[in-house]
């Protein structure tokens, strides 16, 4: 996928942090360290969405429905 040239706005003290970060080798340019700084931001946003997605679920319902899976299941394990 190719990259696209955008216009964004930033706060002063952060520009002199990201400034200081390429001074210092960290990043090659302003543009790398914004978009990693993204991309870091989009993976750990993807990770959290599971979480709060399983957050909404009715525990008692979720417990309900897997017991109800259990009880129709149990009768055809063989006997140890």
């Amino acid at each position: 996928m190719g990259t696209a040239k955008i216009t964004i706005s930033i706060d002063q003290g952060l520009l002199k942090k990201v400034d200081s970060l390429v001074e210092a080798r960290v990043f090659g340019n302003r543009s790398q360290a914004i978009q990693e700084a993204i991309e870091e931001k989009i993976t750990r946003i993807d990770k959290t969405r599971l979480a709060r997605e399983c957050s909404k679920l009715d525990k008692a319902f979720e417990q309900s429905l897997a017991d109800e899976g259990l009880d129709a299941e149990i009768a055809e394990w063989p006997e140890y």
